[in-house]
């Protein structure tokens, strides 16, 4: 049964319990009024609202190829939250941050992937690493995994490093073909190696419809932060029509893969 494109919940900030300081952007740990544990993405932070879009779309794609995310809901930050907040800094965060942010479920007791200690079965490994070829993501190095160990599964975070070149200031439209050769820091890399495969079910799970329903869920305050095209539909078209155009050019980026590994 192939996964489906759900919308995200939204929740209110009830509780501010303590930042994640080894992050530059900073985010937090917070409780909201559904009663669960968050880590709080604000959109004050330094790279603003694109690296909250970056996460919501990296996020739901990989839920949509099957791969493990904690929960992403929208997070409503009141203007009176965080008067009281002690550290400056913090206090300053969140009154930037009022307004419409992003969260993941706070998966308590996890810890950092450790490929030494973990082994990722091909199949798994070839997909996050093509999926990261798509997004141009960063952040899966050895230095910074972005992943967690919990429940003895794998579970994928923060994607906003992903799509880093719409922070540029310059539209996007012919980034699609480009090369990424950070994909040759991937931790995942020599684990994986089964990647036309993964293409073949990322293509059967990424359609247009898909896309859309995703990127239909960029809220527009985040878009027109921001903006870098005429309007606010035609930013929200430029990032669908980028994913598409990278599945277009999915033999190159086998070809680049497969290149990064010898």
């Amino acid at each position: 049964m192939h996964p489906i494109v759900t919308e995200l919940r939204t929740v209110n900030l009830t509780r501010y319990v303590t930042p994640l300081r080894e992050g530059g952007s900073m985010p937090a740990i917070a409780e909201a009024d559904d009663g669960f544990l968050y880590v709080v993405k604000f959109k004050g932070a330094g790279q603003g609202c694109k690296a909250l879009i970056a996460e919501l779309i990296g996020g739901e794609l990989a839920r949509l190829l099957g791969l493990k995310v904690p929960e992403l809901v929208f997070v409503t930050l009141d203007e009176a939250f965080g008067r009281t907040e002690g550290d400056e800094e913090i206090q300053d965060l969140l009154k930037a941050s009022t307004g419409l942010n992003l969260a993941l479920h706070y998966l308590s007791g996890s810890i950092s992937f450790d490929p030494i200690v973990y082994k990722v079965e091909d199949k798994m490994a070839s997909l996050i690493v093509c999926l990261d070829s798509i997004l141009m993501n960063m952040d899966r190095t050895a230095r910074n995994t972005n992943m967690l160990w919990w429940n003895k599964e794998l579970w994928l975070i923060d994607h906003g490093a992903a799509l880093y070149f719409h922070h540029s200031g310059n539209p996007w439209t012919n980034k699609a073909s480009q090369p990424f050769e950070l994909i040759q820091k991937h931790v995942l890399l020599p684990q994986a190696t089964q990647f036309r495969e993964a293409f073949v079910w990322i293509k059967q799970n990424l359609t247009a419809e898909n896309i859309r329903k995703i990127i239909d869920q960029i809220p527009a305050v985040w878009l027109e932060a921001d903006l870098i095209y005429a309007t606010i539909e035609e930013q929200r078209n430029a990032y669908g029509q980028f994913i598409l155009d990278r599945l277009e050019h999915s033999e190159n980026l086998i070809k680049e893969i497969e290149n990064a590994k010898k």
